[in-house]
C-alpha cells in the first residue's frame, strides 16, 4: 500500500469521474481509478468535494486483497507464470468493475479500519473488494480538485451556453471538436477564458441561482439574459452653501480661561491663606529674647558655654565694630576658630545712653545648676573716649563670670549686624 503521488494524479487526467454515494449518510463520493497491466498496479482517488483520499497498489498487494477479500474464488499456483496471469486478470476484472457501467451494479459501504483514513468496499453477489486509502492533505486535494473538476466544469459550461444547439442532441464528432476548441484556447490563457467563461449573464445568474437553491435561501435570485452597463460617474462634492446648511452645527465646549481675574476656590483659599500669614508677621514686634540662628554655610554659627549677652551699643555715627578677643573651640572640627566681629546692630540693640559711665553688673552666684540667662543691660558710652575703659570692663567682667560660675547649657553666640 502506497501514498497517492503526483505522478499517480496524473496518470487520472485521462479516467472519467465515477459517482457512488452511501445509503447511510446519504453523501455522493466522485472516484477515479487507474490499472496497468504491465506493471501490475493500480490506484484510486475518491473525494466528497471537500476532501481527497488516494491509494495505490502493486501487484502482491493486489493478490494478497484479492485473496483476503474473495478467498472462493482464489487458488494458489505452483509456477510464478500461472500466478501472474492470474494476477493480469484479477486486475482486468477491477478495471472493468470501476467503469461506469460497471460500478452502476455495485454497492459502496464505508467501513472501520485500524491501517487507514478512509476505508470502503465496493462489491455485489459474487465479488467483493476494499479499498484503504490515505488523505492527500488540503494543498494537494485543493490542486486535484481544481485540475480534475473545478476547471473542467466551468469550461463545460462555457460550451453548453454558447452553443447554438443543445449538447445533448449534437452529435459526438461535434461535441469532440467544441470541445477541443475551448479547450486550447482555455490551456494558452486561462484567465481569460474563466472571465469570458463567468462574464456571460445568463450563466452568471444561473451558477447564483443554483448556489442559491442548494443552501435553502428562501429569495431566489432571477436569471438575467442581458445586463446593462451602470454609470459608473463619481458623485460629484456638495456645493459649499449646501454643505453648510445641511451639515450640524458643532457646539465646542467652553474653554477654561487661564486669567488670574477669576481663580479656583482652592487657589483663592490658598492665596488669602498666604496673605493673612504675612501681615501678621509684619505687624507682629520684633521680640528681644535672644532667639538660636540657624547654621548655614555663610555664616559660620558656634556656640560657647556661657550664659548670653548683649554686645555693647556702638553710637550712631561711627561705624567702629566691637571686637571680640575670645576663641571659640566648639567649631565643627574641633580647632579653634576666632569669632567674626560683628558690625551690624541687632534688632534688639537700644539707641545710645546717655553719658554717665558704664554700669557693672554683680556676678552670678555658684551654683550646681546653671543660672537662668539674665538680660545684660546696655553699656551707657557717653562717648568715643570711654570705649577702651568699657572694653576693659566688659573683659573683667567676662573672666568673672567663666571663673566663679559653673558653665550651663551651650548657647549659639549672638553676633551683631553689620554697620556701613
Amino acid at each position: 500500500m502506497e501514498y497517492l503521488s503526483e505522478e499517480h494524479v496524473k496518470l487520472l487526467l485521462t479516467k472519467e469521474w465515477l459517482v457512488k454515494s452511501d445509503s447511510e449518510s446519504s453523501t455522493p463520493y466522485l472516484l477515479k481509478y487507474y490499472a496497468s497491466t504491465v506493471d501490475l498496479t493500480c490506484c484510486v482517488l475518491i473525494t466528497d468535494t471537500k476532501n481527497a483520499w488516494g491509494e495505490v497498489l502493486s501487484s502482491n498487494q493486489i493478490a494478497r486483497r484479492w485473496r483476503d477479500c474473495n478467498p472462493q474464488n482464489s487458488t494458489s499456483f505452483a509456477e510464478e507464470e500461472e500466478e501472474e496471469a492470474w494476477r493480469i486478470k484479477c486486475l482486468e476484472f477491477l478495471t472493468s468493475a470501476h467503469s461506469i457501467g460497471g460500478l452502476a451494479a455495485l454497492s459502496l459501504e464505508l467501513v472501520k479500519s485500524n491501517f487507514s483514513d478512509f476505508a470502503f468496499t465496493l462489491g455485489g453477489e459474487k465479488f467483493r473488494w476494499r479499498w484503504e486509502t490515505f488523505h492527500l492533505g488540503p494543498r494537494m486535494s485543493a490542486d486535484v480538485l481544481s485540475k480534475h473538476l473545478i476547471l473542467p466544469l466551468i469550461s463545460m459550461s462555457h460550451i453548453a451556453f454558447s452553443s447554438a444547439d443543445p449538447l445533448g442532441a449534437t452529435s459526438e464528432a461535434n461535441l469532440e471538436k467544441s470541445v477541443d476548441k475551448v479547450g486550447r484556447t482555455a490551456r494558452r490563457t486561462l484567465d481569460t477564458h474563466v472571465r469570458n467563461a463567468l462574464s456571460k449573464p445568463v450563466l452568471a445568474t444561473t451558477l447564483r441561482r443554483i448556489t442559491a437553491m442548494f443552501n435553502f435561501v428562501p429569495d431566489l435570485p432571477r436569471i438575467v439574459a442581458d445586463a446593462q452597463a451602470p454609470d459608473l460617474t463619481p458623485p460629484s462634492p456638495p456645493t459649499a452653501s449646501r454643505a453648510r446648511a445641511t451639515t450640524p452645527p458643532r457646539h465646542a465646549a467652553p474653554a477654561r480661561s487661564s486669567s488670574p481675574e477669576w481663580p479656583s476656590p482652592v487657589h483663592a483659599t490658598h492665596t488669602e491663606s498666604k496673605t493673612e500669614a504675612k501681615a501678621s508677621s509684619q505687624a507682629k514686634p520684633p521680640s528681644r529674647m535672644p532667639s538660636k540662628p540657624t547654621p548655614s554655610a555663610a555664616d559660620d554659627s558656634v556656640t560657647e558655654e556661657e550664659p548670653e549677652e548683649d554686645d555693647h551699643a556702638v553710637p550712631a555715627g561711627k561705624g567702629k565694630a566691637v571686637p571680640h578677643s575670645r576663641r571659640n573651640t566648639n567649631s565643627r572640627d574641633g580647632s579653634p576658630v576666632r569669632s567674626v566681629p560683628s558690625t551690624r546692630a541687632t534688632p534688639d540693640q537700644s539707641p545710645p545712653p546717655k553719658a554717665g559711665g558704664s554700669r557693672k553688673e554683680p556676678s552670678p552666684p555658684a551654683s550646681s545648676s546653671p543660672p537662668p540667662p539674665k538680660k545684660a543691660k546696655k553699656a551707657q558710652v557717653s562717648d568715643s573716649s570711654d570705649e577702651d575703659d568699657s572694653e576693659q570692663e566688659r573683659k573683667k567682667r567676662l573672666a568673672r563670670l567663666k571663673g566663679g560660675s559653673t558653665r550651663g547649657a551651650k548657647q549659639p553666640v549672638k553676633r551683631g549686624g553689620r554697620r556701613f
